[in-house]
């Protein structure tokens, strides 16, 4: 376990800025879009403006220690106490204009997307850890909304009292294994969760928020059974699923090989058996991200021109 000290410089020297127990960090995409280039496949799949999008997480503690994991940093993360919901945000958006700061002077900025990215549009809870530990989510994503900006959270689904809360934009729930014993051997979770993760399935089922199922696949892990996926799927009746490659970066290329990581024809053939399990149209993907999207046809994708 690394002490406090070290676990921080180690983020910090990953872009990572910290505030309280959470911290915002730019995305390659964000770069990309600064330079007038392309966009992440929420862009594609959403129309999430990259440059307009704030990549953050409210807490760097998490539950499950996934072997296809990319966090820089070992578990258990010894952390800052949680701040008020204000507080966290505005040192997040604080943070975020420090990193855009950094293009204003660049001859390959777009001014253009640096001055529309001076106003962001969007709020991605998933940059690392489990939100649904921060206990002041539900208020953090309502302060987010009264200030105009959409938010998307990505939870690995082991809270479902919190789930039940939660109306963020759009709410994911990452489900990375067919069955109990396989998510055991993949996610490594910290206690007995897998019938907590079949609650969180029902309620998503009930919910009025918008909704996605996240799978990502590594092959010779569980990128398998379909089938086995979309009964499990079934349960929740998401608006949509992503079907998402492992990719082998950071801390996960000490666990898992370059091998693991399918091609993007893997992912569409695996997109298409699901789909075809579910009833669910493939709708979009993107190659770079060896990403698809397949959709219920209940709601609209687009949430941003």
């Amino acid at each position: 376990m690394q002490s406090e000290n070290e676990a921080t410089k180690t983020l910090a020297r990953q872009g990572y800025h910290l505030v309280g127990s959470g911290a915002v960090k730019p995305c390659l995409w964000l770069s990309r879009a600064m330079r007038g280039g392309d966009q992440c496949y929420k862009h594609h799949f959403y129309g999430i403006s990259s440059h307009r999008c704030v990549q953050m997480t409210p807490t760097l503690e998490c539950n499950h220690h996934c072997l296809h994991c990319w966090r820089p940093i070992d578990d258990p993360v010894p952390t800052a106490a949680p701040l008020e919901p204000a507080e966290l945000l505005e040192g997040i958006l604080r943070g975020q204009n420090k990193f855009l700061s950094g293009y204003g002077g660049a001859k390959t900025t777009d001014p253009a997307r640096l001055a529309e990215a001076q106003k962001p549009r969007h709020v991605a809870v998933s940059l690392m850890g489990e939100p649904t530990l921060y206990p002041y989510i539900k208020e953090l994503l309502d302060l987010i909304h009264r200030r105009g900006m959409t938010s998307f959270v990505v939870s690995n689904a082991t809270n479902p009292e919190v789930i039940a809360e939660l109306q963020p934009t759009q709410l994911y729930l990452s489900l990375n294994a067919p069955d109990e014993e396989l998510y055991r051997r993949v996610c490594r979770p910290a206690a007995a969760f897998w019938q907590r993760i079949q609650e969180s399935l029902q309620i998503i089922k009930e919910h009025r928020t918008r909704s996605v199922i996240r799978l990502t696949l590594a092959r010779g892990l569980n990128m398998e059974r379909p089938e086995d996926y979309a009964r499990l799927i079934a349960r929740a009746e998401p608006d949509f699923v992503e079907v998402k490659s492992y990719m082998h970066l950071g801390r996960s290329r000490d666990r898992l090989t370059r091998e693991a990581m399918p091609q993007h024809q893997e992912i569409l053939q695996f997109a298409s058996s699901l789909g075809e399990s579910l009833a669910y149209d493939l709708q979009a993907d993107v190659p770079l991200s060896r990403v698809a999207l397949l959709s219920s046809g209940r709601a609209n994708r687009q949430l941003m021109d």
